[in-house]
């Protein structure tokens, strides 16, 4: 199922967009003048990426092509940062508890709350599509809930910084992606033992990670397996969480039951790996259904196959690394550099 591979260009090697300064210059515009206020910001953000960050314009432009199936306009491009600019300003509201000044829709949410009932934790499977941070809406839906994100603070220090003093709560219930692989798994078994959520991306490979080619929008994409695999060995049922911005103040929540281990148990060793293949690539379909739906809500901005042709942005994918250890994947809504 696993291959072994080039190594690619490493996301995690992406400087972070803007210095330290201009970004607390902005979250004091957002605090002192309001959303409306902040949000004039976005078009110097807009101008900075599309002039200075040449990788993230041309992994926009290639993406775009992709998913709608012509070549992507510099317009397509600059709506795709600024939908990218605005749910990350979304956050300062979103952790500083200022939901009201949202629209959120929610569906799916009688799933969570049925786990919930029987005193069940659960995972909580994200991507890089839209904001993850649109989960605060749970926190007025069922106050007391633990929420426990899986997070590599090393990724994204300065903004990481910031939202941490937003909401120094979530922050302590914060699962550190950048410890070994058996810690972060004996935490998270501890946070579900204790019936909490626990919310995690898995729709990007992490170093020598095992992986397992699916489709995904007519091309084989390398998904992670550690995710999956983490699942069934602590018998934790899982969801899928899409929190799509649909422009001005309105975000659509989804929640969508995927795996409950304990009613569809896994085969025996012989037949396991074709089983975890075929869920995580329903897994892929389901993205690719609300990728196509939201499509500027995409947020990896770099080359998702490893298949990079500038000539050609709709090539086929090349094989991907193979997979070693450990869950180490952000969740808040992370940044999708």
């Amino acid at each position: 199922m696993a291959a072994e591979a080039k190594v690619r260009p490493s996301w995690k090697q992406r400087p972070e967009g803007g210095s330290p300064a201009m970004v607390r210059l902005i979250l004091a515009i957002a605090r002192g003048g309001g959303r409306g206020a902040a949000r004039l910001c976005l078009y110097p953000i807009v101008a900075y990426f599309l002039c200075v960050r040449a990788a993230e314009r041309r992994a926009s432009r290639a993406w775009l092509s992709r998913v709608q199936g012509r070549p992507a306009s510099l317009w397509a491009v600059a709506r795709h940062i600024h939908t990218f600019s605005a749910t990350i300003l979304d956050r300062v509201f979103l952790l500083g508890g200022r939901m009201g000044v949202f629209d959120i829709d929610v569906q799916g949410l009688e799933h969570l709350e049925a786990l919930l009932d029987q005193g069940r934790g659960a995972l909580l499977f994200g991507s890089h599509l839209g904001s993850f941070d649109a989960l605060r809406v749970l926190s007025r839906r069922r106050p007391g809930l633990q929420v426990r994100i899986v997070l590599d603070r090393g990724q994204n220090p300065t903004l990481t910084q910031i939202f941490d003093s937003l909401d120094p709560a979530l922050a302590a219930g914060v699962i550190d992606g950048a410890q070994p692989g058996p810690v972060i798994a004996l935490e998270i078994q501890h946070a579900l033992q204790a019936g909490a959520l626990v919310a995690l991306l898995v729709d990007r490979v992490h170093g020598h990670e095992e992986t397992v080619a699916v489709p995904f929008l007519g091309h084989p994409a390398q998904l992670p397996l550690t995710p999956w695999r983490l699942a069934i060995a602590l018998h934790a049922p899982v969801l899928l969480c899409f929190g799509l911005y649909r422009g001005g103040n309105r975000y659509d929540l989804r929640f969508e039951p995927f795996l409950d281990p304990l009613a569809d148990p896994p085969p025996a060793r012989a037949g396991r790996a074709e089983w975890l293949r075929e869920r995580v690539a329903a897994y892929a379909a389901r993205l690719e259904h609300h990728a196509r739906d939201a499509a500027y809500n995409w947020f990896n901005f770099y080359d998702f196959w490893n298949d990079h042709d500038p000539s050609d942005p709709t090539g086929v994918a090349a094989p991907a690394p193979r997979a070693a250890a450990g869950v180490r994947d952000g969740a808040a809504g992370g940044a999708g550099r």
